[in-house]
């Protein structure tokens, strides 16, 4: 007799049990979410950074020409927007601009408003990359989330929204 894979408890799923088992006075229902959201994070991040290293890009580096190609001309920032917009410290920014510099995607130069500040820019030749890795990027998003059915990544869309909403 065979069984059906899917028919057999995921990892999450185990885990609890096992909780269930040793503290049994303890709910642990949330780890059905959040157990599951974080490997499923981890799994996406896997999928996600196979492609950006088709291009020699890491994760840092997509993120901050990303954040440089979808600000719209002239494709510039300062670090702190740039930050802002990637959601990492201004240390973090550092690094993976200078990564990007040394490539020669993005260019540091001084502020033409204010003297004492910089502006992060994209390079022709790093515009031109991070147009090439975004169709591939989002061409892989779409192949992951079409595993799902379209009702089902619309509720999803949603509740993820408003939970991220009800957190900040």
């Amino acid at each position: 007799m065979t069984t059906n894979p899917e028919d057999a408890p995921d990892h999450v799923a185990v885990v609890m049990a096992q909780w269930g088992d040793e503290r049994p006075e303890l709910d642990v229902s949330p780890l059905a979410v959040i157990g599951r959201l974080h490997r499923l994070g981890a799994r996406l991040t896997e999928e996600l950074v196979a492609v950006y290293g088709e291009f020699g890009l890491g994760e840092g580096e997509f993120d901050v020409m990303a954040t440089l190609r979808r600000s719209g001309a002239p494709y510039e920032l300062t670090p702190g927007a740039l930050a802002a917009g990637t959601m990492v410290t201004s240390g973090a920014i550092t690094k993976r601009v200078d990564r990007c510099v040394q490539q020669g995607w993005v260019t540091r130069r001084v502020s033409d408003q204010d003297g004492r500040g910089r502006v992060i820019a994209l390079t022709p030749a790093g515009r031109a990359l991070m147009d090439r890795a975004f169709e591939a990027h989002i061409a892989n998003e779409h192949r992951l989330v079409g595993l799902l059915p379209a009702d089902d990544r619309e509720t999803l869309a949603r509740i993820l929204e408003s939970w991220g909403r009800a957190l900040d």
